[in-house]
């Protein structure tokens, strides 16, 4: 490699690491900073180090807020989470699959509503009057239905492009062995996509786990909040909790930090498989 080069993509790493600092890092140290202060000293907004160090206290006080609001906020986030990708992952594969293999009008209009899915906004009020035709507003099995509603045309076209790199032979020889349809995916097709499940579900867990404006329409209530919904305790009208609300935001952002730093890797062979062939 020529040293013109060399020096060019040298800077080029630089600037791109120097973005990442400035874009994710910086961020993320402003918020440790703010939630470690107390609350006249936070009031500023300050990057600053703080006087003393009150983390701890910060952290005491935001779990014990309304009697302890946070752990119902973190039970019904987890139980969302988890019901939400664990059916939009089994969903959105078995459709991928029948869309993939199955090239005829009807295939090519789901396809169709799919993407539609992905540009057209969400009807709140619609949505609204459903779920209370069916009894289930305020209640997590509507807002689970949502959410997978949500997910599901991303989580398909995902799918679909992997299931493009699958060769159709799989599938004969499968049922010429005598492979019913439900135990051809699930023991043939299934176990084949682990790149694509491990990518819809990282993505559709952090997306869940933050969404911020489903459950403040769907899901409202004390009893049912979600842990994006308690920012709202540290916010009034006329004054914030700066110290109490960064400090929310940090406990309620580790989870999601976690799953990328882990499954980074699996996230862009997911998204990149498929992209040769489709």
């Amino acid at each position: 490699m020529r040293p013109v080069a060399l020096i060019r993509k040298f800077w080029l790493e630089v600037v791109a690491l120097a973005a990442v600092f400035v874009v994710f890092v910086i961020p993320f140290i402003f918020m440790v900073l703010i939630a470690a202060k107390d609350r006249k000293e936070s009031a500023r907004l300050e990057f600053s180090l703080p006087s003393e160090w009150h983390l701890l206290e910060n952290i005491e006080a935001v779990l014990a807020e309304q009697n302890g609001i946070m752990y119902t906020a973190m039970v019904n986030s987890l139980i969302l989470t988890v019901a939400s990708v664990a059916i939009t992952v089994i969903l959105s594969a078995m459709v991928a699959f029948i869309l993939q293999r199955r090239r005829d009008r009807i295939s090519t209009a789901v396809t169709a509503l799919m993407i539609a899915g992905l540009i057209l906004p969400p009807a709140v009020v619609p949505t609204i009057y459903v779920l209370q035709t069916l009894n289930l507003f305020k209640t997590l099995a509507g807002l689970i239905l949502v959410e997978v509603t949500q997910l599901m045309p991303f989580s398909v076209i995902v799918f679909r492009a992997f299931v493009a790199n699958i060769p159709r032979e799989l599938d004969e020889a499968a049922v010429m062995d005598g492979a019913s349809p439900l135990r051809l995916f699930f023991r043939v097709i299934f176990p084949l996509l682990r790149p694509a499940i491990i990518t819809v579900i990282v993505v559709a867990s952090v997306t869940i786990y933050n969404d911020f404006v489903n459950p403040l329409y769907f899901l409202p209530g004390s009893e049912n909040a979600t842990v994006q919904l308690t920012l709202y305790n540290f916010q009034q009208q006329f004054s914030t909790r700066w110290h109490l609300l960064f400090t929310d935001v940090l406990l309620i952002s580790i989870a999601p930090l976690i799953m990328f730093i882990f499954f980074q890797r699996q996230i862009v062979s997911g998204m990149t498989a498929g992209a040769v062939k489709g």
